[in-house]
């Protein structure tokens, strides 16, 4: 499943966005459910996390919740980082817990088609397939040859 999409709506999307629910976080440093959450924190996003095997625990100033429904609204962007087959569950959780969801969006590798088609007939964007945190860096300038942000300043590429 490779949906396109533009650039222009791309960016719409990552600057319409203030408050993301990251669902299937991890607390370890190096997965990169993570590194996602931490690097939307970094860009100003105020981010949830969600996954209950560390509810109670807290990560990246915020305490982890077990569902979507344990939050309060209002969340403009769930951001999904399980597998396919789990979607249709997070999405309807999504819609009946955030009646003003701007975004739902499914990271590479996660998509479903009926999950998704029932979002956008509720007037919610849909991204499937895509990484939020490679497209702000792309979109926004932060990518590098090879694809990373070395935070180094020089004259050599």
């Amino acid at each position: 499943m490779n949906e396109t999409y533009s650039d222009q709506h791309l960016r719409d999307v990552l600057k319409g966005a203030k408050s993301v629910a990251v669902v299937g976080v991890s607390t370890n440093p190096v997965r990169p459910s993570y590194f996602v959450a931490r690097y939307l924190g970094l860009k100003g996003y105020t981010v949830f996390p969600v996954n209950p095997v560390y509810e109670g625990q807290t990560l990246l100033g915020k305490p982890v919740v077990a569902s979507l429904g344990d939050l309060t609204p209002p969340i403009d962007m769930v951001d999904i980082f399980r597998r396919s087959d789990a979607v249709p569950e997070i999405v309807d959780e999504a819609l009946a817990t955030f009646p003003a969801l701007k975004t739902i969006w499914m990271q590479i590798g996660v998509f479903h088609a009926q999950a998704a088609e029932k979002a956008r007939a509720r007037g919610v964007t849909v991204i499937q397939n895509r990484c939020p945190k490679i497209e702000y860096q792309r979109l926004f300038g932060e990518l590098r040859m090879g694809g990373f942000n070395t935070g180094i300043i020089s004259s050599k590429l």
